[in-house]
């Protein structure tokens, strides 16, 4: 399959996304750009999975945004650069906010290994090896 047969399939399935769905392309940004953000960041649970996330819608934009910039080159009827810009602020806008506010989103460490790391430090540490 070649470039521009790829990104005529992107945009047919997309354009059928927005007609079978009812809704603007540029909420069809906003919900897959949300969805992509969550699902990574709830697989990803580890340190960074925040940036991760985005990194990853990140990449979704630019790519849907270059595959819409071939099928336009292939029907030469290219979008100004600002139409563009636009798509990916749209789809990065609410995973960025998600990404500033991220760490306060991120629960508290509990249970045992919290009183583990409490338990190893500090004076009780100290008082543990002047016992022994």
């Amino acid at each position: 399959m070649t470039l521009i047969q790829l990104a005529s399939l992107f945009e047919e399935n997309k354009m059928w996304l927005v007609t079978a769905s009812g809704l603007d392309k540029d909420a069809l940004h906003i919900y897959f750009g949300l969805a992509l953000f969550l699902t990574v960041r709830l697989i990803w649970r580890w340190d960074g999975g925040w940036l991760i996330a985005w990194c990853a819608v990140f990449a979704m934009a630019c790519g849907g945004e270059w595959l819409d910039m071939t099928a336009e080159i292939s029907k030469a009827a290219v979008q100004p650069d600002s139409a563009h810009w636009h798509d990916i602020w749209n789809t990065l806008f609410w995973p960025t906010v998600l990404l500033a506010v991220g760490r306060w989103l991120q629960p508290k460490e509990r249970g045992a290994s919290a009183a583990v790391r409490e338990s190893a430090s500090g004076e009780d540490a100290e008082r543990r090896l002047e016992q022994a």
